[in-house]
């Protein structure tokens, strides 16, 4: 949709949206000098009439409101005294008065503002300064949670698309994962429908090629930076070289600061200060090494012949950020991997849940005692045991943020 059509989107859809005039029903007025007798008479007739308005040469001047007025009408003292009198006496003389036009919005700004009366007596809608009808206030109230109802149904709705889209654009890299890695398993759970966690997998004729990335926030945002350094990591593996994850990593630091202009002495002043956490590494298929690069991402890896367990944590520095240098140098780090090695990369989603008796964070120590318990068997149950013991610590915490995963032997 170009921006000539969003703009007649806009413009068509905010003037299909109800006003005053839309939600306000004709009820005959009646003149200053109408006698209460008269009055009592007509509230008595209709049981639903609320309000009545009082007008003069079509313009509104009161309003006289149905429990209130039938409050001093109730006794028949009042009734003889006062019977035979003019309507006014009885009046809101300073209701609120609003023009058929408008919204809806600004409608029930207004009617708060007037104050509690007009939130029971409701408010006199006028069509070029002259009476057109009254309007009720629980009907405002019920438009309105209508609106908002299936305003947050077009949102739900089109997030839920979102997601639709991000799982798409994700869904390459999952099938060349699967058909590469025979044991492994991927679990990639936004914390809503959307999340700012991604994962990217390519096959080369020589070895293959991983990513496990933490995009700044969760939900829509998240999702949205996402597509940027997605894009902008395939753009940074054509141009430096995927046997070296370092290199892709201070390649796609430059992309992601340019984009979003986090470079120089100003920059993030007053704008944006995103990037990601990640995990990059290239797998030799002839060597059978792991070289592995990390913005704060730690990779678990589990020797089946030695049972020996290493914990890589990478380098402290995020990529792409304000206070990240532009030619900042991740490290590769080259890991030996005999068949059988198990491997084991997370976001922070995972070790940063708070939970257990204490509520303190999951903790690197518990994944690598899920991993050890169940170290004999296939990835997929591996994975099953941590996600396990990860929902019984969360316990009925609420999740904190979106959680990716990876497990898998090369």
């Amino acid at each position: 949709m170009d921006l000539l059509s969003v703009d007649h989107f806009r413009r068509q859809t905010v003037h299909r949206l109800p006003s005053a005039g839309g939600i306000s029903s004709e009820v005959d007025p009646v003149a200053p000098d109408t006698t209460n007798v008269t009055v009592l008479s007509r509230f008595a007739r209709d049981r639903d009439l609320v309000s009545l308005p009082v007008v003069e040469s079509g313009v509104p001047i009161g309003l006289i409101n149905r429990n209130a007025f039938m409050s001093e009408m109730s006794s028949p003292q009042n009734q003889e005294r006062y019977g035979p009198q003019g309507c006014t006496a009885f009046m809101d003389r300073d209701p609120l008065i609003v023009d058929e036009k408008l919204n809806l919005e600004a409608l029930s700004f207004r009617v708060v503002e007037h104050g509690e009366q007009t939130l029971a007596a409701g408010f006199i809608v006028t069509r070029d300064g002259l009476y057109a009808g009254v309007g009720s206030c629980l009907r405002l109230m019920r438009m309105i949670a209508n609106l908002q109802a299936e305003k947050n149904r077009q949102i739900r709705h089109s997030i839920e698309y979102a997601g639709v889209i991000q799982q798409a654009m994700m869904r390459a890299a999952r099938e060349a994962l699967a058909h590469t890695l025979q044991d492994s398993e991927l679990v990639w759970e936004p914390r809503d429908v959307v999340g700012g966690d991604f994962y990217h997998f390519a096959r080369f004729q020589d070895g293959w090629f991983g990513a496990v990335a933490d995009c700044t926030g969760h939900g829509v945002p998240g999702a949205f930076m996402t597509l940027i350094t997605s894009s902008l990591l395939v753009q940074a593996i054509e141009q430096s070289n995927p046997r070296d994850p370092a290199a892709v990593l201070s390649e796609l630091n430059r992309a992601i600061k340019l984009l979003l202009g986090q470079t120089g002495p100003r920059a993030g002043f007053g704008q944006s200060d995103d990037g990601l956490d990640g995990a990059f590494f290239w797998f030799d298929e002839a060597k059978r090494t792991l070289t592995y690069a990390a913005a704060k991402t730690p990779l678990f890896v589990l020797d089946q012949t030695s049972e020996d367990f290493v914990q890589l944590d990478g380098d402290r520095m995020g990529v792409g950020y304000v206070d990240t240098p532009m030619d900042f140098c991740w490290t590769n780090q080259v890991i030996a991997a005999p068949q059988g090695t198990l491997m084991f990369v997370t976001t922070d989603g995972l070790v940063d849940q708070i939970g257990g008796p204490k509520q303190t964070a999951f903790g690197k120590r518990r994944i690598r005692e899920s991993i050890i318990a169940q170290r004999n068997e296939r990835a997929d149950v591996i994975s099953m045991s941590v996600l396990n013991a990860y929902s019984l610590w969360q316990a009925d915490q609420p999740r904190r943020d979106d959680l990716t995963f990876l497990c898998f032997r090369p």
